[in-house]
């Protein structure tokens, strides 16, 4: 909303629905501007002003395709009604409903109309919460409850439904006590003595915080209610945590001693350069931003963790932080686990500061050794603001990188880097600053727990305007991959290939030309040198090459916004988030993007090539369960499930499953995790630090 004058009507869209009232006011004027050149916007935005000749039919026609519901009355956001010459609507971006009324043709006003039905309101926000619930939990799932234990899921009831539910359920059912709310989660237990029927455990919707899904890495025990074996887990399990919490306080607690100058940096000349960023921030991006400056304004240096699903804006969070240290005389290194992430991020940051008195450069095996020479000297005579580089930093011509006031590292794909190697960057000099960036995002229980300790910001929602990925998971079929390469050709656009074999991957090419004779490809892969990389990449660029055929050297880095489709063959070999990675390669524009992972299978139903899309989405789903080993298999499927925008965090919990937490907490801690599910644990983990940080 900007004045009763004119007004903007956002439509229902999942990144619209997560931006806050005071978003919409403060982007009023970019939103307006996007709008006039940029066709999403244009489809998914309405404004609208007093004298303005339109016809009151077409914007019922497109309240519609906006996603608003017709109704009689208003009673919540996202809904709208006709009453002759005028329309009242409810913006999703709106504090109230508004009334537009029309002479003609002509809008003759616009005003706002006063809630007279907040109980609708509320209403709609319980149906909302409610329909998060039933997508949280699926018929068969293991779930805990904190009082119960470990059960099986076994669907929703009505209040009316609990003595004869729709669902065949044993006779004996128990049901908790406060029976206030109108649904009920129904959850299977251990029978109570052998041969007898398992137990049902009615438990009412306002309780659903006593719920939380399994995540585990085996096969749960199922409990029996009113068993003494659920409360003696929990204890156990208590007492190990308040252990793994002592350890991780004493961890952390060492970086406590460190101290330096506060970083201010330069208040007028960063807000000019926020100006240059050519999107608009999201809300946890900005929160991010937010964080970091007020670390940097502490005499205790920073140590914080940036996570974000791929293309969710982190790089952009970077830069304004190395703006912020390098405006403060610091001296800024970027350190990147691969060349090509290195030169993308070269070529990002050259651009981002061109306007700027401010020398970037790079040290990788991209870069020629009299160059490097030429940079390291530079370094050491303080003439090189910002760094980036590989693995190259880490040697021992550049241990004194930072000078004794410090500096700001920046760490990228910092889940890529060994503890070892991280330490010994932070032992560099006691007083830099870290800022760690990572795409594999943790799980939010596990935040809960950890957020206690280290520093960490979360970066949840996608720039406005990105689209899902559609993907699809099906057997090997050259129809299928030649379908894929037609299909985005004909919209101008680019490819990935995925081969993630370097003896073979000519033989790729081979197969692919039969496909599709004059198709122009490039190859990367870590034995070619480092100038056939970069002309491979500058090809790409300006489009001389239509499809990049590459191993797993394209997981991080490659940012192309013309390449919008994603073919992966032999994609059971895998791993789940790096599949997601490399995943994250296309849709890093308004435009559809698509991406096919392809298992090799010889018992499978063939999967015709359809025309529509969605008919190939739903046969992808069950095609997947024929082919590749059981972990394969379910990698597969959670990507095929997992592919809406944010998609990481599921990503990260089903990776978690799948090869377990050893990474994150340890080997030691699994089995615990097992016993209780990672939420519950986590939960314990989290009050156990609070706890012993408080006394």
């Amino acid at each position: 909303m900007k004045t009763n004058q004119e007004i903007l009507i956002a439509g229902i869209t999942p990144s619209f629905l997560e931006k806050g009232l005071l978003w919409f006011q403060e982007n009023f004027e970019k939103i307006k501007t996007h709008a006039k050149t940029n066709s999403w916007w244009q489809d998914n935005t309405l404004f609208l002003e007093t004298s303005q000749s339109v016809k009151i039919s077409e914007v019922l026609r497109r309240l519609t395709d906006l996603g608003y519901e017709r109704v009689s009355y208003l009673g919540a956001r996202g809904e709208f009604s006709q009453l002759g010459g005028s329309i009242d609507v409810f913006p999703i971006n709106a504090v109230m409903p508004i009334k537009i009324d029309w002479l003609g043709n002509i809008i003759e006003t616009i005003s706002d109309i006063k809630l007279t039905a907040a109980e609708k309101e509320s209403a709609t926000l319980a149906r909302l919460k409610k329909s998060k619930i039933e997508e949280r939990y699926k018929p068969g799932d293991y779930v805990v409850h904190l009082d119960h234990g470990i059960g099986i899921f076994r669907g929703f009831a009505a209040e009316n439904e609990t003595t004869k539910p729709k669902l065949q359920i044993p006779n004996k059912a128990k049901i908790s006590n406060d029976q206030n709310g109108s649904d009920f989660f129904i959850i299977e237990y251990g029978a109570p003595r052998p041969g007898a029927a398992p137990d049902t455990l009615y438990v009412p919707f306002v309780k659903a915080d006593k719920l939380s899904p399994y995540l585990g890495f085996a096969t749960p025990q199922i409990h029996r209610l009113g068993s003494q074996i659920w409360f003696n887990t929990k204890k156990r399990i208590k007492e190990e945590t308040i252990k793994l919490a002592q350890e991780l306080i004493a961890l952390y607690a060492k970086r406590e001693m460190a101290q330096r100058q506060p970083v201010l940096g330069d208040e007028a000349q960063e807000k000019y350069f926020a100006t240059e960023f050519e999107y608009i921030e999201t809300e946890d991006q900005i929160r991010a931003l937010e964080e970091i400056s007020a670390d940097l304004r502490k005499e205790r240096p920073m140590n914080r963790l940036v996570c974000g699903d791929v293309g969710f804006g982190k790089t952009e969070v970077a830069m304004r932080a190395a703006f912020k240290a390098v405006l403060s005389g610091l001296p800024v290194a970027v350190l990147t686990p691969t060349t090509i992430l290195c030169e993308q991020h070269f070529e990002t940051f050259s651009k981002r500061f061109s306007r700027f008195p401010i020398m970037v450069a790079r040290l990788s095996r991209l870069t020629p050794k009299q160059e490097q020479h030429e940079v390291i000297k530079k370094i050491k005579d303080g003439k090189i603001d910002i760094v980036i580089g590989t693995h190259r930093l880490l040697s021992k011509d550049l241990a004194d990188l930072f000078p004794q006031k410090g500096g700001l590292l920046i760490i990228d794909e910092e889940q890529r880097f060994g503890v070892k190697q991280k330490e010994k960057l932070k032992s560099l000099n006691p007083k830099i600053d870290i800022l760690n960036l990572s795409a594999t995002p943790i799980p939010r229980t596990l935040y809960l727990a950890l957020s206690s300790l280290q520093d960490v910001s979360q970066i949840k929602t996608p720039p406005p305007g990105r689209l899902a990925i559609k993907t699809f998971v099906l057997p090997y079929s050259r129809k299928v991959i030649r379908d894929a390469i037609d299909f985005e050709l004909e919209r101008s656009g680019q490819i990935y290939y995925l081969h993630n074999r370097i003896e073979t991957i000519e033989l790729v090419k081979r197969r692919l030309l039969k496909i599709k004779p004059d198709l122009k490809i490039g190859i990367l892969h870590a034995r070619l040198s480092e100038k056939q990389i970069i002309e491979t990449m500058k090809k790409f660029h300006v489009g001389e090459i239509q499809m990049i055929l590459a191993t797993s050297i394209i997981e991080n880095g490659l940012d192309f916004q013309n390449a919008n489709t994603l073919i992966v063959d032999s994609a059971s070999r895998l791993g789940l988030s790096q599949s997601h990675q490399i995943r994250g390669r296309i849709g890093r524009s308004n435009a559809q993007a698509y991406a096919y992972f392809l298992y090799q299978s010889k018992k499978f139903d063939p999967v015709r090539s359809r025309s529509s899309q969605d008919d190939r989405s739903r046969a992808s789903g069950r095609a997947a369960s024929n082919g590749a080993g059981d972990k394969a298999k379910r990698r597969l499927l959670a990507l095929q499930e997992h592919q809406d925008l944010g998609a990481g965090d599921d990503i990260a919990l089903q990776d978690l499953e799948i090869r377990g937490a050893g990474n994150i907490l340890g080997r030691e801690q699994s089995g615990h995790i097992s016993a209780i599910g990672l939420n519950l644990y986590c939960q314990m983990l989290s009050e156990a630090v609070e706890t012993l940080k408080q006394n």
